[in-house]
């Protein structure tokens, strides 16, 4: 296949040149990235900036990345029960999340391929990001949301003084409206759902873990999931470890969800070719992860059963619990991140994680952004 079309449509199997502004396939799809070559120890750029000396593993070069101190995120020894998980501490991102990553990547190419405004559909962390890069950038930056959208959530992005536009409906009503603006000519569409460059950017989750850890894998990372940026990163980037001869294995992902809005779990459970059963859709205070029909649930099955990994959906009570031991612990993680830290219990009490092996487990959002 030739590198001149990297845009791959799944669903299709088309391929497409990097056109400016593209964001979808056209079928209407959500399009991804051909999985990269992977990179080496040697590739990696020790005097570049956080996440950008993995530069060499992305799909398009940029001149004048935008960078604000995204990446190179701690990665903390924690002891959680019999288990003694490593805990990736993303809230100390820029905005306060991992969604810096993929915001860092997506609109430097934007702004490179010529990118002067963009629109965004969030009612969270994506929309701050985007907001903070695009500030940085010098870009002007719309943000449609959700209007039943607590206002102390767009704090952050009205803050780096991105337009906010508050839309009456359910959350896919924000996407139609953000996709609508856009094909006005608005600005361009810079969706972090959307978007095939924006994983580009939180793949540098798995090169990151594998230099963390003396460059190798390791047995398990366990994830919030809602839209599955974070698990398409990891699996991505290991995958790209493993195609380098970098690695020996890919680790087991595992996508920890509430149970009150888990369409993974509900749909990785089902046998091929069987219907998916229809899980009533609760409210749940891991709201990060309240994401109903996700864009790329095919993709996340795959990662995830590739990996020999799987899914956990947690009670709100559980993702409770979990938010405050977090906290006895001297760490401070909005619920959505709790939700992951409760997964590790009920991983090992299943047997599918020993104590003994090393598990990797993100905590993607600061407890700050909930302090409500």
């Amino acid at each position: 296949m030739s590198d001149d079309l990297p845009y791959l449509d799944p669903a299709t199997g088309a391929r497409y040149a990097l056109e400016p502004g593209r964001w979808r396939s056209d079928s209407g799809g959500p399009l991804l990235l051909a999985p990269g070559r992977g990179i080496t120890r040697a590739d990696i750029e020790h005097g570049a900036p956080g996440l950008w000396r993995y530069r060499a593993a992305f799909a398009l070069d940029v001149d004048e990345p935008l960078v604000l101190g995204e990446g190179r995120t701690p990665l903390v020894p924690g002891v959680w029960g019999s288990a003694r998980p490593l805990w990736k501490l993303e809230w100390c991102s820029p905005t306060g999340s991992f969604k810096d990553r993929g915001a860092s990547v997506m609109l430097s190419v934007l702004r490179q391929q010529g990118a002067r405004a963009v629109i965004e559909d969030s009612s969270g962390n994506g929309g701050a990001a985007i907001s903070a890069y695009g500030a940085a950038g010098g870009l002007d930056v719309t943000v449609f949301a959700p209007a039943t959208t607590s206002p102390g959530k767009l704090v952050q992005a009205r803050a780096y003084g991105a337009r906010i536009e508050l839309v009456e409906g359910p959350r896919v009503a924000s996407q139609e409206a953000a996709i609508a603006a856009a094909a006005h000519g608005a600005g361009w569409y810079a969706s972090h759902n959307w978007q095939p460059f924006f994983l580009e950017g939180t793949k540098t989750l798995a090169y990151e873990i594998w230099e963390d850890l003396g460059f190798r894998a390791p047995d398990a990372v366990v994830l919030p999931v809602g839209a599955g940026s974070s698990l398409l990163g990891c699996a991505f980037g290991f995958r790209e470890l493993l195609r380098a001869g970098q690695i020996e294995r890919v680790p087991r992902l595992y996508a920890a969800q509430p149970l009150n809005c888990s369409p993974v779990d509900a749909a990785f459970h089902v046998k091929p070719g069987e219907p998916v059963p229809n899980r009533p859709v609760r409210a749940t205070i891991a709201e990060g992860t309240a994401i109903s029909h996700p864009l790329r649930l095919g993709a996340m099955l795959d990662a995830l059963r590739e990996s020999g990994g799987g899914t956990v959906a947690i009670p709100e009570a559980d993702i409770r619990s979990a938010h405050a031991e977090l906290a006895s612990h001297g760490l401070y993680a909005e619920p959505t991140s709790a939700t992951a830290a409760a997964a590790v219990s009920e991983l090992v009490a299943r047997g599918a994680v020993l104590p003994s092996e090393t598990t990797v487990v993100l905590l993607t959002g600061s407890g700050l952004k909930a302090a409500a």
